[in-house]
């Protein structure tokens, strides 16, 4: 088992194309913990604007009468991915991770999975 600044750094490090990481509490905002970003992108005014994002989604599941799980989120834009994976592991409800990827150097398949094992394996 691995703790959040282990994580963080495992996927910094193990998923090509990763600039900046992060782990949410999606009922308050509150990044829990950051790694990456810069002056130029702010991952804590990300995760925090990206739980509306999981909020609404939520929302109108529950209005369509939908009993399924969010696995995770994309955001495609010109030059990056976001990644949101809503964590499943026992002790983290209403926590996420968040990716945030360079799309030119990034495999997305590859992220989702090695985002999956980060989850799998984070303690938190």
């Amino acid at each position: 088992m691995a703790n959040t600044e282990a994580s963080l750094k495992e996927a910094m490090s193990s998923i090509e194309g990763t600039t900046g990481v992060a782990l949410v509490d999606y009922t308050s905002g509150m990044a829990l913990g950051t790694l990456g970003g810069g002056k130029d992108f702010n991952l804590e005014v990300a995760a925090a604007g990206n739980t509306d994002v999981i909020r609404a989604k939520l929302r109108t599941m529950e209005h369509l009468g939908l009993k399924e799980e969010i696995e995770d989120i994309l955001i495609t834009l010109n030059s990056q991915y976001h990644l949101i994976r809503l964590l499943k592991t026992r002790g983290s409800n209403g926590l996420f991770l968040y990716l945030v990827l360079d799309a030119s150097r990034a495999n997305l398949a590859m992220a989702r999975h090695q985002l999956k094992k980060i989850e799998a394996e984070l303690e938190v």
